[in-house]
């Protein structure tokens, strides 16, 4: 018997998603130290996805174009309209053969990304005809939802044996939507506690202390020629303070053209500082979470820093650009009682410096705070860990 896990995993055209790899790979640990020795990865580069974890992969259902194509093909996968060879046979195949099927965090559930939707929903009715439980963890709903993703999603989450999200608003969407408590839980991140032993949810600080910055190159509805200057001048500031300013891709190349990415964003804001500033080669997620971790402050638009260091008790400024960036970086950082959270036009207003300095500044409280908190998250995830491969 073995698990199949669905994540927003496999590295295409050489570019690395490090928060969707971090989400999977924590499931797998924690998968593996359950007694788990065989996980059936379904991913957009299985061939990839299986040297990098050692594990099985198998492709994705194929649905690609717009909506109605995406519903078409789901409709054939249902209906059993597949040609020899199709790449969802395989899937089907695996989810007869399984124990339980998981989506491992990231492709979160909202109507900007119908096709995450969508497949997991078909996924949800293999597993349900196979009889076979389907768990579903690490997620945000929402907040964007048409009425047609929200009827396909309150299905999709009704035949769930259990939901794991990770922010209040999302855990009262499941709740509207239908989710029974006893089926529903609220939990941290899944990568929050990656690869960390257990006995301590922090680093020792690196010398000399530097700034870990990861900027997405999606700005919201703010002029970007403007988002690139304040940042510029928030990370001038930032070196003021003695912290040496440090870029990392979260999405990023590991083979080919780098220039690519957050990359783009990074260079951009870089040229416009005063203040010196390096690169970090975008590696493994351990390697981006254990930067974060041994960060003295992180400035970031993107959530997985956030996650990494706000379970490390690293002081961290996000900045959201959107309404579901506003959702994910509040429930990151309030998880682990930190609350600096701007907007993409508080940014262009000039309010940045003030907030990562004074961030910076409460980094005592900060991490002793985290040093409080996070051994009960820690606590509580593994009791969800053991829910999700346990079904207990």
């Amino acid at each position: 018997m073995h698990v199949v896990a669905i994540g927003d995993i496999g590295v295409v055209d050489g570019m690395m998603h490090i928060g969707d790899e971090a989400m999977f790979e924590q499931f797998l640990d924690q998968a593996r130290a359950r007694g788990f020795s065989e996980v059936v990865a379904i991913s957009s580069n299985p061939l990839e996805t299986a040297t990098r974890y050692g594990i099985s992969s198998i492709a994705r259902l194929g649905l690609v174009g717009d909506r109605a194509a995406m519903v078409e093909r789901a409709d054939a996968i249902l209906e059993s309209r597949l040609t020899p060879g199709d790449p969802a046979l395989d899937v089907i195949g695996s989810i007869a053969g399984a124990s339980r099927v998981v989506v491992t965090g990231a492709g979160n559930l909202a109507s900007t990304w119908p096709v995450h939707i969508i497949e997991r929903w078909v996924i949800a009715q293999v597993a349900a005809r196979a009889g076979v439980p389907f768990v579903i963890t690490g997620q945000t709903l929402g907040p964007a939802l048409t009425a047609t993703d929200a009827f396909l999603l309150s299905e999709l989450l009704e035949s769930a044996a259990l939901v794991g999200v990770r922010e209040s608003s999302s855990f009262r969407l499941a709740h509207t939507l239908g989710v029974a408590e006893d089926r529903l839980q609220q939990t941290v991140d899944d990568a929050s506690f990656l690869a960390l032993d257990g006995a301590s949810s922090s680093l020792i600080p690196a010398e000399p202390p530097y700034c870990l910055v990861s900027l997405s190159t999606h700005v919201g509805g703010t002029d970007r020629d403007d988002f690139l200057a304040a940042a510029a001048t928030l990370l001038d500031r930032v070196a003021a303070l003695g912290l040496e300013v440090r870029f990392l891709a979260h999405f990023g190349a590991i083979s080919g053209e780098p220039h690519r990415g957050d990359v783009v964003m990074h260079e951009a804001v870089a040229s416009r500082m005063t203040a010196q500033s390096r690169v970090e080669a975008t590696g493994t997620p351990v390697e981006a979470a254990t930067l974060a971790r041994r960060a003295a402050l992180v400035v970031s638009s993107r959530y997985h820093p956030a996650v990494f260091a706000a379970a490390g008790g690293v002081p961290t400024l996000g900045i959201a650009v959107d309404d579901y960036t506003t959702v994910k970086l509040r429930g990151a950082l309030g998880a682990f009682a930190q609350h600096a959270v701007i907007t993409g036009d508080d940014l262009v207003a000039g309010l940045g410096a003030d907030a990562a300095a004074a961030a910076y500044a409460s980094r005592d409280t900060i991490r002793t705070a985290a040093a409080e908190h996070a051994p009960e998250r820690l606590r509580q995830s593994a009791l969800w860990w053991d829910r999700v491969l346990g079904l207990r």
